[in-house]
């Protein structure tokens, strides 16, 4: 069995308001809701933290520099994002 820990949580109105409503549909409790949300955010962003070390490489900060000095000192213009 998992051992539990308590932690005293502050949360905006509106947002514990929104995490009530969801538990309530999901039929479970809000600690319970809470609990499963911060698995799931602790997932995905372990998972990312993963998934760009290992895109990286070996890649060091100084293999940046010539995409950096290439940069253009102009702000995007409108359909760069498409790119």
């Amino acid at each position: 069995m998992m051992s539990k820990v308590s932690y005293p949580l502050k949360l905006p109105a509106s947002i514990k308001t929104a995490a009530q409503r969801l538990a309530r549909e999901d039929g479970v409790s809000l600690n319970q809701w809470i609990s499963v949300a911060v698995a799931q955010k602790i997932g995905a962003v372990e998972t990312a933290a993963d998934f760009f070390k290992r895109r990286a490489g070996d890649a060091k900060p100084s293999d940046l520099l010539p995409f950096l000095n290439n940069a253009r000192d102009e702000p995007p213009a409108p359909g760069d994002e498409r790119m």
